[in-house]
């Protein structure tokens, strides 16, 4: 069974054009087939992150679906000439993938989360939102590696536990990498959806919804954790417009 897709490169990533029900028909199909795979949800951070590092460009490039998460990079498709793009927001996905659960009868894990207490809270809060929902597996790791042995468990037991999707949440590029690891040793479908743990529980606020609309998102982030996310923001973000442009008006090939 082959997946259809239709992607465009922004700077190196390679970004599928698609809409929210297009994204959940080929998960379904990705789960049918038994493999398992990965899902990456881009913004201008991980595009960036692959622009700078070719190890990365293998890892997001090798996902089974490189979705735009943000929505400059829905914006950069459309001036490269894809207008059908769409935005697919991780919450948004993450939402529908959890409502097909209790239809569907799809076995949900919960991989991340900054703490025991807020893996909880997670559990919680997408039980009352969709009830019937079948969350068979959850695990907080540690702040370190895991060892060879612990990482054979969590694959085993991951498996043992028949979960079908798998939301991973330990942060961008650190979770791209660990699904790309795991892909081939994990049945599941594995979707890297960074702080997703931490708005669902109540640890951080979401953008107000009109922030969101005009892609200002990354700004209340900012203004939200400046100390954590200054960095990030105000040196990749001017970056990214330069060689966008580049891409976009000199027709630069990176």
């Amino acid at each position: 069974m082959n997946l259809e897709r239709e992607r465009k490169k922004v700077l190196r990533m390679n970004t599928d054009i698609t809409s929210l029900d297009k994204v959940m028909s080929g998960v379904l199909q990705l789960r049918e087939m038994g493999q398992g795979g990965y899902v990456c949800l881009s913004n201008v951070h991980m595009c960036m992150e692959v622009f700078d590092d070719p190890r990365f460009e293998e890892v997001v490039n090798g996902a089974d679906f490189v979705l735009p998460d943000g929505l400059p990079i829905a914006w950069a498709q459309r001036l490269l000439g894809m207008p059908d793009s769409s935005q697919v927001r991780g919450q948004d996905l993450m939402n529908s993938v959890c409502a097909a659960s209790a239809q569907k009868g799809l076995r949900i894990g919960l991989y991340g989360g900054a703490n025991i207490d807020v893996l909880n809270k997670v559990v919680a809060v997408l039980e009352r939102q969709f009830p019937g929902i079948n969350i068979s597996y959850t695990y907080c790791p540690p702040f370190r590696p895991l060892s060879d042995e612990e990482d054979a468990q969590v694959v085993a037991d991951i498996n043992k536990a028949q979960v079908d999707m798998l939301f991973v949440g330990i942060g961008c590029p650190k979770q791209e990498r660990w699904m790309a690891a795991h892909k081939g040793q994990i049945n599941s479908v594995m979707y890297g959806v960074g702080a997703a743990f931490d708005f669902i529980s109540g640890s951080k606020r979401h953008a107000p919804r009109w922030m969101q609309k005009v892609g200002l998102e990354w700004f209340f982030r900012l203004c939200s954790e400046p100390s954590r996310l200054w960095k990030r923001y105000l040196e990749q973000n001017p970056r990214f417009v330069f060689y966008f442009l580049r891409q976009w008006i000199l027709r630069t090939k990176f």
